[in-house]
């Protein structure tokens, strides 16, 4: 079969898919169509490697008693944040200036703070440090910081957790990485980053542990540091593991052969779910042996930006069941389309969930990206079954 004809074959299989969860695909949708049928064809074919794609044999779900201890988790992933500009940024319309302006430091996570305040954990990818310090790193391009003081605007928006693993934490070296710890730590949110675990435990008790690695420092490297961390939660009893990964490459909407190898390694050695970030851009979801990886994320509330061409990003939401403290074999997933900005014309830095057609078009692009693993979501954003 010719690679034309794959790709064929791939976009009718996901209009079939789309249409078993009774989402509309006509010749008229524009963009949005083509995003489905010229999908491009992942590097890895989904089941095409020992133990990939969707797992053959899941194991049944329980079906609790009346006499059971039923107990569900509630986890919300967002994108990259950071939380100030970057040092060739003029002042006008910066992140910056609309902190000194706005009199409610609940401005920034305004429109998303229903979803996260009514979750059980909120974790976001934390892009940039916290700091005072004038000394940057001049080899990088792009310099990324805000004062220590913005770390309440997380606490403010319902972020209990970040990954702190990223291209941008040493852009103002050690001491911006430690300030932006010691400004994380004072405000009680958990991070974790390289071979400094995270977890956290929910006001049900339930201990969730993250790990957080750079694949775009480390490459492959990144394995060692996923395998070590992932162990050392497990060892530390937590009742759920999430692994954190800034990977793959800027603007591209497909991930590499890198991104696709550790996200299903994190899930053999032990994850519970998979959450990428570092592209800027939306990635498709993968399901692999009953787990999620989620390829990118895409911005979220990004001051590096004051203008992003593509303001597109989503909240990925996932639902654990445990019974008698034994988490169950589910798959309770639901995307929430959103904006990175309130404004069509500009980043205000306030990410806001998209309604009616925009939030359609999102579904419909994520959809499209995911197709190669099969993965479909419905038009009110939950999982196809």
């Amino acid at each position: 079969m010719s690679r034309v004809d794959l790709r064929v074959g791939l976009g009718a299989l996901c209009m079939l898919m789309l249409t078993a969860c009774g989402i509309g695909v006509s010749e008229d949708d524009g963009q949005g169509a083509q995003d489905i049928i010229g999908i491009p064809i992942p590097t890895i074919v989904p089941g095409t490697q020992e133990n990939g794609g969707k797992s053959e044999e899941t194991a049944p779900e329980q079906t609790p008693s009346p006499e059971d201890h039923v107990l569900t988790v509630t986890i919300s992933a967002a994108g990259d944040c950071s939380l100030g500009n970057h040092q060739e940024q003029e002042y006008a319309y910066s992140f910056r200036q609309v902190y000194d302006q706005i009199e409610d430091e609940g401005y920034f996570f305004e429109n998303v703070r229903s979803v996260f305040e009514e979750d059980d954990m909120t974790i976001v990818n934390f892009e940039g440090v916290l700091t005072h310090s004038e000394e940057r790193d001049e080899s990088r391009t792009y310099n990324i910081k805000g004062d220590p003081d913005y770390a309440r605007l997380l606490t403010a928006g319902h972020v209990e957790a970040v990954s702190f693993a990223n291209n941008h934490r040493l852009d103002y070296g050690t001491r911006g990485s430690d300030d932006t710890v010691a400004a994380l730590e004072a405000e009680g949110i958990v991070y974790a980053y390289d071979r400094n675990v995270g977890i956290y435990e929910t006001e049900k008790g339930i201990r969730i542990g993250f790990v957080s690695v750079n694949e775009v420092a480390w490459g492959l490297g990144s394995e060692q540091l996923l395998a070590e961390g992932i162990e050392k939660l497990r060892q530390e009893d937590v009742d759920l593991i999430l692994a954190c990964c800034h990977w793959g490459i800027e603007k591209d909407n497909y991930p590499t052969e890198n991104q696709q190898y550790l996200g299903r390694k994190c899930i053999d050695f032990g994850a519970d779910l998979v959450i990428g970030h570092h592209p800027h851009v939306l990635q498709g979801i993968e399901e692999y042996n009953g787990k999620f990886i989620i390829y990118s994320l895409a911005n979220f509330c990004f001051g590096a930006n004051r203008n992003p061409v593509d303001k597109d990003t989503m909240i990925f939401q996932q639902t654990f069941t445990f019974v008698d403290g034994v988490k169950q074999e589910d798959r309770q997933i639901q995307i929430i389309p959103c904006s990175v900005s309130s404004a069509r014309d500009r980043n205000n830095f306030q990410p806001t969930p998209a309604q009616g057609e925009e939030a359609a078009r999102i579904i419909q692009r994520i959809n499209g990206y995911s197709a190669g693993y099969g993965v479909v979501f419905a038009q009110d954003g939950t999982l196809c079954q």
